[in-house]
């Protein structure tokens, strides 16, 4: 049976430390789904479809992974794909104290399994808020993500 494993996020944006997470993730499963949830609540900074666009091209060599978007519960959309496992990052114990209780839920719900890997220390400072920051007020931040994002693109 495949081994599919779903790592679910924002992904506004998706940056170094995620695509080292799901690199790492392609050793352990056959197949990891990015999966980018959305939520009517939230508005997005950058554009969806270019952020879709930005992490295919990341992956576009890797044959095991791939982009999905979806909406409701994380742990329904999992089996919709026919995963029984989750990943996810953990920097620090912040991290882990939010991630445990979001872990408990998905195996009550959805019978889902949580599997957590610890950030590389290279990427452990970045997060998609502060990458944001560094853009908003008019910063290269192509040292933080696996993808060019031109200066004076507009955002949403």
């Amino acid at each position: 049976m495949k081994k599919i494993a779903l790592f679910p996020g924002s992904f506004d944006p998706f940056t170094k430390g995620h695509a080292d997470i799901v690199l790492r993730a392609s050793q352990i499963f056959d197949e990891v789904v990015i999966g980018i949830g959305q939520n009517s609540q939230k508005k997005r900074f950058f554009d969806l479809e270019m952020m879709i666009d930005c992490i295919e091209k990341t992956f576009i060599n890797d044959s095991k992974v791939r982009v999905e978007v979806f909406s409701g519960l994380t742990a329904e959309f999992a089996k919709q794909i026919g995963s029984n496992y989750l990943v996810r990052g953990l920097r620090n114990t912040t991290d882990f104290e939010y991630e445990n209780t979001i872990a408990q839920v998905n195996q009550k719900i959805g019978q889902v399994e949580t599997v957590l890997l610890i950030t590389s220390p290279e990427y452990a400072y970045i997060s998609s808020t502060i990458v944001r920051d560094i853009y908003r007020y008019g910063e290269n931040v192509d040292e933080y993500l696996p993808y060019h994002l031109p200066l004076n693109l507009k955002t949403n």
